[in-house]
């Protein structure tokens, strides 16, 4: 009883990194041990998994808003800002070419 409370709490805790095969694995340990019968066994692996599925998804909202924290403390520009920056300096480009009188469309090699 004790060692099966001691591999829930490690599952538990490792929860985000287990795949299917290892909880079975850890399913077909407990059963011949006589720890688990086959429903409580079934049971045990989806209700890990579920865990498992929730736990992914925090640490994978966590570590984007951690990210999210750095680029801003950086000062770095998104994705969105650089097109954006980028189309302002075509139009830019336009317009000085229009305003010499050029009327020519020369590539600004922003097309990157």
């Amino acid at each position: 009883m004790k060692d099966m409370l001691k591999n829930m709490m490690y599952a538990g805790i490792g929860a985000a990194f287990l795949t299917r095969e290892k909880l079975e694995e850890m399913r077909k340990e407990l059963m011949d041990k006589g720890c688990l019968s086959v429903e409580e066994g079934k049971a045990f692996v989806d209700d890990l998994l579920k865990k498992s599925d929730v736990a992914k998804g925090n640490l994978e909202q966590w570590i984007g808003r951690k990210v999210e924290e750095k680029v801003k403390q950086c000062h770095l520009a998104s994705a969105d800002e650089v097109a954006e920056l980028r189309r302002k300096v075509e139009e830019l480009e336009a317009a000085l070419r229009k305003e010499q009188g050029c009327g020519c469309q020369q590539d600004s090699g922003a097309a990157a």
